[in-house]
């Protein structure tokens, strides 16, 4: 008996060690700043890389970066190309069809229309761009606008400017840098606040991961490193 209890306990230990040596792969756009971006020296940067980095800290979990284009996101997640996506993922009922999410770490931001300057675009019964597959596109469908999609954030913008669109609606942290920078785009409009915050998506079956970047979101809700990191990277959003 005491030889079968030693034996049990190594098996466990060596579980255990097995367990902390695995890699928790974070999927990632790369095309959504200040969410996440690819910085000059091809690495992922942004909010989300600085959040992340810091709940695989407290979760005491050894992550990488892999990166995905956003209309495959999902799929790929389900299909185990990576463990977790953390990629600007507004929480919706229609997601959560297929996936699992952590508790959000950002409160429902605000999305924005941008157009060209000193145009006076129809934004409920217009042409307007949405990035494909996300809660902006819903949004336009529901409007009763006409929406294009796009796979890419940037091809929004572009469809402005080209004239495909009369405006694009986005996150507002996305779009407002750009008016800012660019004479001829401004944002016009009211804004629009749809889904339910932001969260780290999860695989179903990957319970356990789900709980532990939920209690870290927790911890640093709790001792205010995220509301700074939120104030850091998203000045415009609402704090927890």
């Amino acid at each position: 008996m005491k030889k079968l209890l030693i034996t049990t306990a190594a098996l466990a230990l060596s579980a255990t060690s097995l367990m902390a040596a695995d890699v928790v792969r974070l999927g990632t756009e790369g095309a959504y700043p200040p969410y996440n971006f690819i910085n000059d020296k091809g690495e992922v940067d942004g909010f989300e890389r600085e959040l992340g980095d810091e709940l695989c800290k407290r979760a005491e979990l050894t992550c990488e970066w892999v990166t995905n284009d956003w209309d495959s996101i999902i799929p790929n997640l389900v299909s185990g190309n990576y463990d977790a996506i953390i990629a600007g993922m507004a929480i919706t009922d229609e997601r959560k069809e297929k996936i699992d999410f952590s508790e959000n770490y950002t409160q429902p931001d605000p999305s924005a229309y941008m157009a060209l300057a000193g145009s006076s675009p129809d934004l409920a019964g217009g042409v307007i761009a949405a990035q494909a597959a996300t809660i902006q596109a819903a949004h336009v469908t529901e409007s009763g606008a006409t929406l294009v999609e796009f796979a890419s954030p940037d091809e929004t913008v572009a469809a402005v400017r080209n004239g495909e669109a009369d405006a694009v609606l986005a996150d507002k942290a996305f779009l407002a840098p750009i008016a800012e920078e660019n004479a001829d785009l401004e944002l016009t409009g009211d804004d629009v606040l749809i889904g339910g915050g932001i969260g780290l998506g999860i695989r179903k079956s990957d319970n356990a991961l789900r709980d532990k970047f939920t209690a870290a979101i927790q911890s640093m809700k709790a001792d205010g490193s995220l509301n700074e990191l939120i104030k850091k990277w998203l000045p415009d959003s609402a704090p927890f």
